[in-house]
């Protein structure tokens, strides 16, 4: 079998121009809603972090009148926000119908509004970024016309040129399609992934506290809603349903799939096949029945001795971890006009912090006494151009 797909990081053009600092001289009552989210506090749990009623904190996030200097410093001390982020304009925030949500059932409304606040600080990050350089433009098809998400993987494929190889790096791969893809450092194994449209642009939000494997899935499966549910809610068991299909598929295509089929789908079996797709065993599992290579008695004697095995939460032989091109390429070029990251975050009024979670095992340097990737990114060259 020929070997998996690269793909090349796109080229790079840094602007010349700044970004403008606009700051208001009023708080922003929309900051301070979103800050409190972040930190996933109720309006009941932060009035009494900073000692206030509970009408107070619903009057600061009405607008109906300000909080005094006193009760400003206990409110930056509280949510770890620097006092500048409460002064600025309004930030784009994803809604909950506009994102899509793997195992929303699961998930907490605490948990979704604490991923979703931190989408809105991606997109604040991301509009800073583009203002510095030119990324690549989104090329996406729009395939909710589809009803059969297999032939809708088998068509994206086939318009990418990917063949029926497997795919080196999926990460890579959607970054090259102009899709921005960050962190999602939530250690909840509630809160998988999300993927939204923000205007002409799809973005991708990974938990980078799961496994290689798993990461990869969540990718192929946010691709499969971005591509499927551009013009819909993307919700729902039925929308859940194909994007896994989608992501099985475009995966595990078909023809590769049959053309290394086991005679005798074991555990060790599916172990040591895995590794031609990176993909978890129980997908691998789920892929083979799905293809007709096992019936069903032999699919759910898998499903019993991967539950047994521990496999669903501990991955046999991890994958290397997958790490972002676009991201350590934009850090580097900035770290060479002397941009650290420390000043990335002043210039958006965020705390450090909040920037790694969103580079958190996608580029080097991840946050400080967290989990790294088994292995460092790509170091192969990709020429960065500036713009004079």
């Amino acid at each position: 079998m020929a070997g998996p797909v690269a793909h090349k990081a796109p080229k790079l053009s840094l602007r010349s121009s700044g970004v403008p600092d606009s700051k208001n001289n009023t708080i922003n009552r929309t900051r301070l809603t979103l800050a409190r989210r972040r930190r996933g506090l109720t309006k009941t749990q932060l009035a009494h972090a900073i000692g206030v009623d509970l009408r107070s904190v619903t009057a600061f996030e009405a607008g109906e009148y300000l909080p005094g200097e006193e009760t400003m410093s206990r409110i930056v001390s509280s949510l770890r926000f620097p006092c500048e982020f409460f002064y600025g304009d309004d930030l784009d925030e994803p809604r909950p119908d506009t994102a899509s949500f793997r195992a929303m059932s699961k998930m907490s409304a605490s948990q979704r509004d604490m991923a979703l606040s931190q989408g809105a600080i991606a997109l604040h990050l991301n509009n800073w970024l583009e203002r510095r350089f030119e990324l690549p433009a989104a090329s996406l098809p729009d395939l909710s016309h589809e009803t059969n998400p297999e032939a809708a993987a088998l068509f994206l494929r086939q318009m990418w040129a990917l063949g029926e190889l497997p795919i080196r790096n999926a990460i890579h791969l959607l970054e090259s399609k102009g899709i921005r893809v960050f962190s999602l450092a939530i250690d909840a194994r509630e809160v998988d992934a999300f993927s939204m449209w923000k205007g002409s642009t799809p973005f991708v939000f990974l938990n980078s506290y799961k496994s290689s494997e798993h990461s990869r899935f969540d990718a192929a499966h946010e691709l499969g809603h971005l591509v499927l549910h551009k013009h819909a809610s993307p919700h729902g068991r039925e929308a859940e349903r194909e994007a896994d299909a989608f992501a099985s598929a475009f995966l595990m295509p078909r023809g590769s799939v049959l053309a290394s089929a086991p005679r005798l789908a074991t555990i060790p079996v599916l172990v040591r096949l895995k590794r031609v797709w990176s993909v978890s065993v129980a997908a691998l599992n789920y892929r083979l029945h799905a293809l007709k290579v096992t019936t069903d008695w032999q699919y759910r004697r898998l499903c019993i001795e991967i539950g047994k095995l521990g496999y669903r939460e501990s991955e046999p032989n991890e994958a290397p971890r997958e790490t972002s091109q676009m991201l350590q390429k934009m850090l580097s070029v900035m770290a060479g006009e002397g941009i650290s990251r420390a000043k990335i975050a002043k210039d958006l009024a965020i705390p450090v912090s909040e920037l790694e979670h969103l580079l958190f095992g996608l580029a080097l340097a991840g946050i400080a006494g967290g989990r790294r990737g088994a292995n460092h990114p790509d170091r192969r060259s990709s020429s960065l151009s500036v713009v004079k």
